[in-house]
Parts: C-alpha cells; structure tokens; sequence
C-alpha cells in the first residue's frame, strides 16, 4: 500500500472545503459552527482512495488570516499542496501568506487548482491563470500544474484526481521502519472509547496493545484501538492518517501538538537549532 498526505492552502472562501468535498464525497467541515457561517475553522479530513490501493489522505486547512495557527497543525506532514485560488478574486492576502508557510515548511510537490470556474468566463480564467504563474515563480510551485475546476458543475474533477495520482506516486514514501512518531492534531472523546488522538504519522509504526509515550509531559499509555481513513486497523505506518485509542488517559491531559511516541526513545528538550530564512 502506498500512503500519501494532500493538504490545501489558500484564502479563505477559495473553496477548498467544497473542492475536497466534489473529489472525495466527504465534507471536511465537521464543525456545527463551521456549517453554520460556511467557513472551515479547524482541520477537516477526508480520503482519496484509487483501486490499485493508491490511498491519499486529504487535510483541509482553514483560509481565514486568523486561523493560521491551526492552518499549521494541518500543514505539517503533508506531502502535496493543492493550492487553491478563486477565479472569480484571484490571489488574496491568504494565497501569499500559505504560499510562505508552505514554503518554509519544503513541501516539494504541489498543484495549482483555479476554483469557481463556472462563475468566470474563460477568458478570465486563462487572465487568473497567468496572474498565478507569476505568482509562484521562484517557489516549490513553480512548474506545477494549473488547472481550473468547478466544484459546482464537476468541470475537470476527474482529470484533477488523475493528476493528484500523478504527483502522490511520485512521493518517495516516509520510512515506515524507523521510531513511531505521531504529532497529535486533535483530541477528543468517544462513548464506549475513552480518549482518541489523531495525526499523521511521520516515522516508524504501531500496533494495537504497543505501549506509548506522550511528549512532553511524560505520560505513558497503552494503544487500545487504530483506524485510518474510517477503518479499523491491527498497525498504522508513516504516511497515514490515524486515529489512536488511548487507555488511562484523560483528555483533558493531552493537546494538539504533543507528540505520541515509541517509549523510552525520546526525551523532552528545551533548546532547538534554528535557521531563520527572510
């Protein structure tokens, strides 16, 4: 099995979230309040999955300039960008600022989607399209390729899967042999369960009865259940999104951000190396 990350970027109200929706079936805002004013707030996750077991986890990201924060949760681990760009506004504040952000972060393969196609004429488009590779010149996005699409009508969503497939078989796969590590994303409860975190796991794998270890504050706990991608699953590898059911851990106890990992390997610090880039 090959296992990929897709994450957006973009302004906020490009379509992202409906764009995930048209390729995967699955709506991303999971939110009350996000379904209520339209918006994505927090992270959202979906799947895209080929039949020859091509398997890519999609994470939608939040537009908003005040939500950059949890923008970063999400961007992270992913492998591809799906940067997005309204036709009917063209680059915004927000284009810029994820475009740095994935920048920085040495996200190496991307595509460029022009969304709301239906609502522009064509002309315009090729107008926005040419805007755009401007744009990213002298960025990771620079040869990538453009291509407009319609969540409303469908237009060029099939071809935007096959050229998503293109990209993600290229991605050299993370090393599933090395130690377990899993930034958490998100923590909440389930009846029945107990506590869940979930993640992108980017080194290493573990199995369910694996004990664990929750950085930085120490806690041990034992893995009761996985699931990736809405299936349960006996081990989860680098590469996949998971969700992890601890044993004797309260929710309260953990955050977005700490990290699960092999036990006894790692160790907490309070210094890091930094190279700063202006």
């Amino acid at each position: 099995m090959h296992y990929v990350i897709l994450g957006t970027a973009g302004h906020i109200d490009h379509g992202k979230s409906a764009l995930v929706k048209a390729l995967t079936g699955i709506d991303p805002d999971r939110l009350k309040e996000e379904k209520e004013r339209g918006i994505t707030i927090d992270l959202g996750f979906a799947d895209l999955v080929y039949p020859d077991g091509l398997t890519v986890g999609i994470v939608d990201v939040p537009g908003h300039e005040r939500l950059v924060r949890n923008m970063l949760a999400g961007a992270g681990g992913i492998d591809i960008v799906l940067f997005v760009i309204a036709a009917d506004e063209g680059i915004m504040p927000q284009s810029r600022e994820h475009l740095a952000i994935c920048n920085l972060l040495k996200i190496k393969s991307g595509l460029i989607v022009i969304t709301k196609s239906d609502l522009v004429e064509e002309d315009w488009v090729k107008l926005v399209s040419d805007e755009v590779r401007g744009f990213v010149k002298n960025t990771f996005l620079e040869n990538a390729e453009i291509i407009p699409v319609s969540s409303k009508t469908g237009e060029n969503i099939d071809l935007l899967k096959e050229k998503i497939k293109e990209v993600a078989l290229k991605i050299q796969p993370k090393l599933t042999k090395g130690l377990f590590r899993l930034p958490i994303d998100r923590v909440f409860t389930l009846k029945g369960f107990g506590t869940v975190v979930t993640g992108t796991a980017i080194s290493g794998s573990v199995s369910v009865d694996d004990t664990v270890d929750i950085l930085p504050s120490n806690i041990s706990s034992k893995v009761r259940g996985l699931h990736s991608h809405g299936k349960a699953i006996k081990t989860a590898y680098a590469g996949q999104r998971v969700a992890i059911n601890l044993t004797g851990v309260e929710k309260e106890s953990l955050k977005r951000g700490d990290v699960v990992v092999m036990p006894g390997r790692f160790s907490q610090t309070k210094t890091i190396d930094a190279k700063i880039e202006l």
